[in-house]
């Protein structure tokens, strides 16, 4: 077993029993979706062990041997164990002739459609390593074909990262191989991430575990796919938008129908149909568990509502479909089939949009609706439906929040005290720290870990040195993390127990791919360092610099008043205090932290004019963000 077995606490009996009884309350006698996922298996790479250029792992399932075809240990919900034991699957799939499918070297899968002289490459994976290992798996199969064109499907990283593993940025260039993807793609592919990126980042390694070790009493699985892959980050621009549901292309020899569905899992997002290979693709607007609303790293909150429809749309567009893939997880085969998979999937989206406004509109507050919707039957009881990755209770809470915000109107809640001044109040009033801990010592003997958790977590906030809290808290944790059904919720206890036991982790400073620091405008650098001013050290200063870009003929006018940072496109300003001329990659290298702007000047690259002294005051007032600052303590 992992190491995660020196600190992790043993499941305990209730929830080893509540674990046994999910065995009897859902279909598991239903194995067609095995069957599904192992239908078309052409071969694989060991251990699906990928790695970079230096030897370092991108990615592998190693870690992931522990689970196999047998029953669920306690310390996994079985309903989870088993899309984990799904999710092992892995290497190079035929769908039908012609189309194939490389699952399981990522969280993403590569579909390859066979054209006229080579093969379309849908979505290319996360990183240039796993992209890269996924064609070879596929020529060795099916020949050297060449790659003709490349389709994102939508703006996700684990959906274009890898494009440099599967094509020449030059060749696309030429006009060789185009790269097609849906209206705006550009736009929210390197923004969707930046403006609230180091929060994000850090939220992420709860939603998906990717430093928690893996084992039964640790990280198996994340819903999608197994974990995040850790290589080499690319992007090449599309060079063909898809605009409108209708459009049509003849790509290699091939018609495809595109169905637009923006602002549903992704803000740019688009489905596609190959009639002469009966072939739909859903991208991920239609996968095997209910899907993210609003995912634990942060995100807009997205449309359930307008994510129904398209699922709709899909089933009249393209009823004539005879395979469904989806840009995670296995296929779906047969009309009938098709059709009811995708109705399933359009009616949960549906029940939960609907339901959550019924009960909001009878006065009930997101944590009282989030207790209240369950999903019917005929819902409830198809493995697609499940609590996987999204789950009913939160994503009811963020519909919620799409339509009332945060504010829940009752006056004690709307100027409520910071957590750590509130839990030492909560504390006082109780009692002090040991009658709480006393209490919730027999509160965790009768199985309520919620309970404990968040009377645990007050008396951690009000003393984050209170070992034996901080373990009590660790240990609900634990078995709430046992319980859960969905791996984010599982990842998100288990890494909060850990990090109550071991401390922040330390992650490393993650500087912008080179491929997305080119991408980013000037303007939105601009908006990255309005967020690193720091507002009161900059009280009173007013500072005014003119940028000038040499390469693109830019220019902008930064000014910082009123403790605020803005700028204007277009001119600079007649009077400034400072000038900087450069070229736009010198910027980019700042970006990626290749160098920073007192480098870049001693180095000419950068030429000052005006008051040098003004620029040091200026960069002076910049905030460096920690990636390890502190969740389950203060």
């Amino acid at each position: 077993m992992s190491s995660e077995a020196k600190s992790a606490t043993p499941p305990a009996a209730k929830v080893v029993d509540r674990n046994k009884a999910v065995l009897n309350e859902l279909p598991f006698a239903d194995r067609g979706d095995f069957a599904d996922a192992d239908r078309g298996f052409i071969a694989t790479i060991p251990e699906a062990t990928v790695l970079t250029a230096s030897g370092h792992q991108a990615w592998s399932q190693k870690q992931y041997a522990f689970i196999d075809d047998g029953p669920a240990p306690d310390s996994v919900n079985p309903s989870l164990w088993r899309i984990a034991q799904l999710n092992r699957r892995h290497g190079l799939f035929e769908v039908r002739e012609g189309v194939y499918q490389v699952r399981g070297l990522d969280i993403a899968n590569m579909t390859l459609v066979e054209g006229k002289t080579g093969v379309i490459v849908i979505d290319t994976l996360t990183c240039v390593e796993a992209a890269r290992a996924g064609l070879a798996l596929y020529r060795a199969h099916r020949g050297d074909r060449p790659v003709t064109a490349v389709i994102y499907t939508h703006t996700h990283v684990d959906h274009f990262g890898g494009v440099k593993g599967v094509v020449d940025e030059a060749d696309v260039k030429a006009g060789k191989i185009s790269v097609v993807a849906p209206n705006l793609f550009m736009e929210h592919a390197v923004s969707e991430n930046v403006i609230a990126g180091p929060a994000m980042l850090r939220r992420s390694t709860y939603q998906f575990g990717p430093l928690l070790p893996a084992g039964p009493r640790g990280q198996v699985d994340a819903g999608l796919g197994k974990t995040t892959a850790r290589g080499t980050v690319s992007l090449i621009a599309p060079t063909d938008l898809i605009m409108h549901t209708g459009d049509h292309r003849l790509i290699d020899g091939l018609e495809f129908i595109f169905q637009m569905a923006p602002n549903s899992e992704a803000p740019a997002e688009m489905h596609m149909y190959i009639p002469a290979l009966k072939t739909l693709n859903m991208a991920e607007n239609a996968t095997h568990l209910f899907h993210n609303l609003l995912p634990f790293r942060g995100a807009e909150v997205r449309d359930p509502l307008a994510w129904s429809g398209y699922i709709n749309e899909a089933i009249e567009m393209f009823g004539e479909a005879e395979a469904m893939v989806g840009q995670h997880h296995w296929p779906v085969w047969g009309r009938e089939k098709i059709r009811d998979y995708l109705a399933k999937q359009r009616d949960l989206y549906k029940y939960v949009h609907d339901q959550t406004l019924r009960l909001m509109n009878h006065g009930l507050t997101a944590s009282e609706i989030a207790e209240e919707i369950k999903l019917p039957a005929a819902l409830a009881q198809v493995w697609q439906n499940r609590d996987y990755y999204g789950a009913v209770k939160h994503n009811v809470k963020a519909i919620y929040q799409r339509y009332l915000g945060w504010y829940d109107a009752n006056p004690a809640n709307l100027d409520g005290l910071p957590p750590v001044e509130a839990a030492r109040k909560y504390v006082a009033y109780m009692g002090g720290a040991d009658a709480v801990m006393a209490r919730a010592r027999e509160d965790f003997e009768k199985g309520e870990y919620r309970w404990v958790a968040e009377v645990m977590n007050r008396v951690v906030f009000a003393d984050p040195t209170n070992g034996e809290a901080r373990e009590l808290c660790a240990a609900a944790y634990d078995q709430l993390g046992y319980l859960a059904e969905a791996s984010t919720w599982r990842n998100a206890y288990l890494f909060g127990a850990h990090e109550l036991r071991n401390g922040p982790a330390k992650i490393h400073r993650a500087a912008f791919p080179p491929d997305v620091a080119s991408a980013l405008s000037a303007g939105s650098f601009f908006d990255t360092l309005g967020i690193r001013l720091n507002g009161p050290k900059a009280d009173g200063k007013r500072i005014v610099v003119n940028w000038s870009f040499t390469d693109t003929n830019e220019k902008y006018v930064l000014n910082l008043e009123n403790s605020a940072l803005t700028y204007v496109a277009g001119r600079n300003a007649e009077k400034a205090d400072a000038a900087l001329t450069l070229e736009r990659a010198t910027l980019t290298k700042v970006m990626q932290q290749k160098t920073t702007f007192p480098e870049a000047i001693g180095a000419g690259l950068v030429k000052i004019g005006g008051d040098p002294s003004k620029l040091l005051e200026l960069f002076g007032l910049f905030d460096t963000f920690e990636l390890g600052f502190a969740i389950v303590e203060p």
